[in-house]
């Protein structure tokens, strides 16, 4: 007699379609005896009968779906290449820097240095005054990037001016961890946890 069996792949896949599907008739279910029990109490809804409930959760599906593409698609647009897809989701990027850890940290260092010049090139032509945003044409766009092909833009905390009490000015997305390279309004560099940095953040100035 013939016995027939499915690699592993097929029995994770069948077991997911399984799953998928009872949980979509039980959602069902559960909106065709809701929609029902709403209907005494307003008995100007139709009534909605069990294959009627099941159109209808697919129809939200596919809305939500939609919904999430549209999101996942602005979020791209925005970030473009900040993005990339692990199975079914997507994380951030993780930046192509160099092996050795001193080398990134000074690569690092050396990407907000260069920010800071064009920061200060900016002070100096408009009365010490910082660009309001990150979003405006005060500096060229790629000023803004960080170190690697993530598409990530510094975190800048506009409206400040050179040369004030020291403050965060822009620091280094999540992306680097919990110890990021901070500008300060002075135009000192530090290494920081982002713990001191909110808290810097917080106060005003530095701590």
């Amino acid at each position: 007699m013939p016995n027939f069996l499915l690699t592993e792949l097929a029995e994770q896949r069948l077991e997911a379609i399984s799953f998928f599907l009872a949980v979509f008739l039980l959602v069902s279910a559960g909106v065709w005896a809701l929609w029902n029990r709403l209907r005494r109490d307003v008995p100007r809804l139709p009534r909605l009968g069990y294959g009627a409930a099941l159109a209808l959760v697919f129809l939200v599906g596919l809305a939500l779906q939609l919904v999430l593409s549209m999101i996942a698609g602005g979020r791209e647009l925005m970030t473009p290449g900040a993005w990339e897809k692990t199975g079914a989701t997507y994380q951030l990027t993780q930046a192509k820097l160099p092996a050795d850890a001193e080398l990134v940290s000074q690569a690092r260092r050396q990407r907000l240095e260069e920010l800071r010049t064009a920061l200060w090139a900016h002070a100096q032509a408009n009365g010490g005054a910082f660009p309001l945003n990150d979003l405006g044409t005060e500096l060229p766009a790629a000023r803004w990037k960080v170190l690697g092909d993530s598409g990530l833009h510094f975190i800048y905390v506009g409206g400040q001016k050179a040369d004030a009490p020291s403050a965060p000015l822009a620091y280094e997305p999540g992306l680097f961890g919990k110890e990021r390279w901070v500008l300060f309004t002075d135009g000192e560099l530090r290494r920081m946890p982002i713990g001191d940095i909110h808290r810097a953040l917080a106060l005003g100035g530095a701590p």
